[in-house]
């Protein structure tokens, strides 16, 4: 696949998919058009990914000390997979590791575990990130914050203030773009104030990673597979060889060692030191394949491609009276991504009517960004409070959070405007064609009666009634 225009990714981004396309049933009895608008938490697979996959089963076996040809087979597609990741984040000539392991989530807990932090030593990230950019470093040391506005953005500034706080940041660690706002920070000018600074830096580039190249000058980088077209559950640390190369490894088993005895291993050189246990090989060839495919797309298409949509997307949203966009102003370049809240509508409700009525897939909630997310919906510490407080009782029904709509390379214009008039038809309070309601367990709304693919879990049947589109004028937070 040779290098690509915009038009091209527009008119091949679905052939492009694994099962591409499909309907939905919807609760009117018809079957639309499914138009899937979640690639923000998982995208589908890449048809050169299911490919690599196909081709790889037959011969599938475990690598590293087989000496049988399948063994050796699988062993070479797996370090060809490693040398694909290694080449897709721009490190293939360094002395980098890519360590292979489930998702992101996973690759910066082994981080904050690996760079042997203590109590007193302080890394510093953002109000912004995502909680796997959060809650490890929470683990093993202190966390200096930065801050963000009103719109969900901060200034460079910010963050050299806090690089520059005492005692000094053994880490910096940021998002690449965030998976609420779409919003891409500075990432180059950040790296550059950080090294200043003398402190290394971690791009949490899940968002990132399949929508622009990943940061040059950044120490470490971690992503998945699952939002870049290989849904096969694996992610990638990549790092200095020198941060793996002592000490014990995060996680502790058969693989890791040269030697072992009842009172003393011998670890492996990295990364295989890092990567106890059976891999997932599957996944990792699944990786590299992804990798493969979206350097032959090529990034001017699809960042072109991302642009045309994040703009329809985002202004469209903006001008739909009732409709609020969370995060920058539309001017503000973002990936095609946007979190917004539909007045009087409980954005669970909105996400179920967008399934159910029209076939769209989106998502509702706090995005595992829940600070980010409090803050551009403006919650006073009264607010959150009282729905702490609920949640803790096992009420979600009023449970913060807002709608997100998020493109991938599949999307094309005209999806982008059917979700557009769908949610100008929620937000003029036009009534739904069933009744919903909703599951306070996990606040979840689903119609009632209809098809049973449309149904809640049977264990949890639902308690809150809505025959109307719009939730109940009462105040959500009054702590009640």
């Amino acid at each position: 696949m040779g290098e690509t225009t915009d038009a091209d990714v527009h008119r091949n981004g679905l052939a492009w998919l694994l099962g591409g396309g499909g309907s939905a049933p919807c609760v009117d009895g018809v079957e639309r058009p499914y138009v899937d608008l979640d690639a923000a938490a998982s995208t589908g697979a890449l048809v050169e990914v299911a490919a690599a996959v196909d081709d790889f089963l037959p011969g599938y076996a475990s690598i590293h000390r087989g000496a049988g040809w399948r063994s050796r087979a699988s062993t070479a597609a797996y370090e060809r997979a490693r040398q694909s990741i290694l080449a897709f984040a721009g490190r293939e000539d360094a002395d980098d590791v890519a360590i292979i392991c489930r998702n992101t989530t996973e690759a910066i807990n082994h981080l904050a575990f690996r760079l042997d932090l203590g109590p007193d030593d302080v890394v510093v990230t953002t109000v912004v990130e995502h909680h796997a950019n959060l809650l490890p470093w929470r683990r093993f040391a202190k966390v200096r914050y930065v801050e963000c506005d009103p719109e969900g953005t901060f200034e460079p500034d910010a963050v050299a203030d806090a690089l520059r706080g005492n005692p000094r940041p053994k880490l910096f660690a940021v998002t690449g773009a965030s998976n609420v706002s779409g919003w891409l920070p500075p990432i180059d000018t950040l790296i550059e104030l950080s090294h200043e600074a003398g402190v290394p830096v971690l791009v949490d580039a899940a968002q990132l990673a399949p929508h622009r190249p990943l940061p040059a000058a950044a120490d470490y980088l971690a992503w998945s597979g699952h939002k870049m077209y290989a849904p096969f559950g694996s992610g990638a640390l990549v790092g200095p060889r020198r941060t793996f190369a002592t000490g014990d490894p995060f996680l502790a088993g058969g693989g890791a060692v040269d030697l072992v005895s009842l009172d003393e291993v011998i670890w492996n050189a990295p990364p295989e030191r890092e990567e106890a246990g059976s891999p997932n090989v599957v996944g990792a060839v699944a990786f590299g394949a992804a990798a493969r495919a979206l350097e032959a797309i090529g990034w001017r298409a699809i960042r072109a491609h991302d642009e045309h949509l994040a703009s329809r997307l985002r202004s469209g949203l903006g001008a739909i009276e009732g409709v609020r966009v969370l995060g920058p102003d539309p001017s503000v370049p973002t990936l095609p991504v946007a979190s917004f809240v539909v007045e009087g509508v409980h954005h669970a409700l909105v996400a179920a009517r967008l399934a159910a009525e029209w076939g769209i897939g989106v998502r509702h909630g706090c995005f595992c960004a829940h600070p980010y997310l409090l803050r551009l919906l403006e919650m006073s510490p009264t607010e959150t409070a009282a729905y702490r407080d609920r949640v803790r009782r096992g009420d979600h029904t009023h449970l913060p959070g807002a709608t997100r709509a998020s493109a991938s390379i599949a999307t094309s214009g005209a999806e982008i405007d059917r979700l557009l008039d769908a949610v100008r038809h929620i937000a003029i309070g036009a009534p739904a064609p069933i009744a919903y309601e909703q599951d306070p367990t996990t606040g979840d709304y689903h119609p009632i009666g209809g098809d049973a693919h449309w149904a809640g879990p049977p264990a949890r049947r639902l308690r809150n009634r809505v025959d109307q589109p719009r939730c109940p004028p009462a105040d959500p937070y009054d702590g009640t």
